[in-house]
């Protein structure tokens, strides 16, 4: 792996406040689409004081086409709810879900959500662009591990019912053995395990980041691996999958798994 590779690093086990894995915590680096979680939220919020939002019609026309992550650009559908924009975007980071959305809420109260929840700096800086121009924000998103996990211990149900569905599991969720396509609710996991997660997923060049819950067995952890890099993209993911199944023995074996398994020569734990 490149020595100019960069992670930020750390989880928590939310019944004991237990640090189970930690690598510069408070270093913010680009997280791509993480920081959708900052529209997520505040959406749930608004959703909370005037539930019959979520049945409001979003048409996708309302915002340019962009291209990338998202299953709406490819669907005839010219017009959905609110919930089932976010929806899309807890389940398959959608684009253009989030623009429209985006341009419904404003990118301002959104901000003003990442400022008041996140101490260490996390923020959505823009809009999802195909083509940043010099006057645009250089990155969709910039965050760091303890913001997230901060987020995570604490988490708006609304959100996590988005998120339950979430498709990616490329990374550090790679390693908990789930179908990327069914694993909405909790799946067994062993002899006694019953496994869930929640997780949002950043991807772009040189970034990899995933931030969520993790549940096995009743016990919960935090979680964020964020890791900014240059070269190969393969030891990245190998080391994110080797997180994930520290996090996983961790909570199964009461942090015994911390011992039990090494990763190899790479990010302090």
């Amino acid at each position: 792996m490149s020595s100019s590779t960069e992670w930020s690093v750390l989880a928590v086990e939310i019944g004991s406040g237990e640090v189970l894995l930690e690598t510069a915590p408070d270093l913010l680096l680009p997280t791509a689409s993480v920081g959708k979680l900052f529209l997520l939220h505040h959406l749930a919020e608004l959703l909370d004081d005037d539930p019959s939002l979520a049945r409001r019609m979003l048409r996708k026309d309302s915002v340019a086409p962009v291209a990338d992550s998202g299953l709406w650009q490819h669907l005839d559908a010219p017009a959905l709810t609110v919930a089932d924009c976010a929806r899309l975007v807890g389940a398959v980071s959608d684009n253009l879900a989030t623009n429209v959305l985006l341009d419904h809420v404003g990118l301002a109260p959104v901000q003003a959500v990442a400022a008041r929840s996140a101490p260490g700096g996390s923020m959505l800086n823009d809009v999802v662009r195909d083509v940043r121009a010099p006057e645009d924000p250089p990155m969709l998103s910039i965050g760091c591990a303890a913001d997230w996990v901060h987020y995570f211990r604490t988490p708006h149900p609304t959100v996590l019912s988005w998120l339950a569905p979430s498709t990616d599991l490329s990374m550090v969720s790679s390693a908990f053995g789930l179908d990327p396509l069914a694993h909405a609710e909790p799946v067994p996991a062993g002899p006694a395990d019953a496994l869930q997660v929640w997780s949002k997923t950043g991807t772009d060049d040189g970034v990899r980041a995933e931030v969520g819950l993790l549940e096995v067995d009743g016990r919960r952890a935090a979680y964020a691996v964020i890791c900014r890099f240059e070269g190969e993209v393969v030891p990245v993911l190998r080391r994110m999958r080797e997180y994930g199944t520290l996090l996983l023995d961790a909570l199964r074996d009461g942090g015994s798994g911390l011992e039990a398994y090494d990763p190899g020569p790479g990010p302090a734990r």
